[in-house]
This record gives C-alpha cells, sequence and structure tokens, in this order.
C-alpha cells in the first residue's frame, strides 16, 4: 500500500526473510524491530511476523517516507520446504535472502530460496546478507562469492552481525530505497 497522509508519503509493504534454518533470520528481525539479541536459538514453526515503522530518505526526492515493514520470518528447516506454501511469499515487496558465514551449505542453498521466490511469485528487490560477521575467522567462503551472487540480482550485499548489529539498520535502509525505486518503476 502507498499513500500520502499529512504530506509524508506512506509505504506498507511485506518483507519475507528466506535461508536456511539457524542462519540468523529471527536474530536479525529481533536486532531491528526491538534492538535485542538472545544467544538461545528456538526454530521458526511456519512463520513469524513482526512489524516496524520507520522513515527513510527517498535517494531521489531527499523526502522522508514513513515504511510500515511487516516482516515474514520464514522457516528454513529442510523438512519444511517441501510445503513451502506460495502464500507466504504473495504480497512480497521484498526479500533478505540470509546465508551464515560459518556454514557454506548455507551459501549454496541461496539458490533454493531465490528460486524458489522467482517460481512462486516474482522478482523484487532484495539485499543479500551473510550473517554472524561476530564469527568471520570461522567463515567458510569467501565474502567476494556473495558479491558476485548479489550483484547477478542487481542486489544489495551487507556482511550482518545480528549480535552485535553490525549493518542491520544500513540493510533495511538500502531495502527500503530500492523498495521505493521499485514503486516508482511501476507507476510509470
Amino acid at each position: 500500500m502507498h499513500v500520502i497522509i499529512d504530506n509524508m508519503e506512506k509505504i506498507k509493504v511485506k518483507i519475507c526473510l528466506l535461508g536456511n534454518g539457524a542462519v540468523g533470520k529471527t536474530s536479525i528481525v529481533g536486532r531491528y524491530v526491538e534492538n535485542t539479541f538472545s544467544e538461545k536459538y528456538l526454530p521458526t514453526i511456519g512463520t513469524r511476523t513482526s512489524k516496524k515503522t520507520t522513515v527513510i530518505e527517498d535517494p531521489e526526492t531527499k523526502k522522508d517516507v514513513s515504511f510500515d515493514f511487516i516482516f515474514w520470518d520464514i522457516m528454513g528447516q529442510g523438512s519444511f520446504r517441501k510445503v513451502l506454501h506460495p502464500t507466504y511469499l504473495t504480497g512480497a515487496k521484498g526479500a533478505v535472502l540470509v546465508c551464515d558465514l560459518t556454514r557454506r551449505e548455507t551459501f549454496e542453498d541461496l539458490d533454493y530460496w531465490i528460486y524458489t521466490l522467482l517460481d512462486e511469485w516474482q522478482l523484487v528487490p532484495m539485499v543479500f546478507i551473510a550473517n554472524k560477521n561476530d564469527l568471520k575467522e570461522s567463515s567458510e567462503f569467501k565474502v567476494r562469492e556473495m558479491e558476485s551472487l548479489a550483484a547477478t540480482y542487481d542486489s544489495s550485499f551487507y556482511t550482518t552481525s545480528a549480535k552485535s548489529g553490525e549493518n542491520i539498520e544500513e540493510l533495511f535502509k538500502s531495502l527500503g530505497q530500492e523498495i521505493m525505486k521499485d514503486i516508482k518503476a511501476a507507476s510509470n
């Protein structure tokens, strides 16, 4: 939804977080929405939704835009993939594709999540995340591999740490700006 209220543009968007289990999707949302982090791992069952309203500057007009991000944190365990229903992705205006720097298979499995998104829905603005940068000494793949994958889809890429908060605000600002461009392109 895209409206103007009290001279400020307001955009309400659904954002899907996609990636294998235990890559930090829930922690990323927790850090962004509530500025919290828990060391305890509790797998997401089905989906978990969260909301955050934030203001992002439109890079073209330099005007502030109010975003209502509705996050759909989608379960990443392998057994769930077989029953991933298209309605989880329907209506998404953006996607955050997350892998764990310390587990190469989570990077390799991003192809599955990308193809699922494209097959079930459409190409939407995406941001690629290599999470757990606080453990980068245990990295199992090169950052340039992730940058190359993101470039294939003309998307942004960030290394993040949900634990420290590194690049969490920046990734959602970048995604919001890409969504603004997408909305403007669709209206022309």
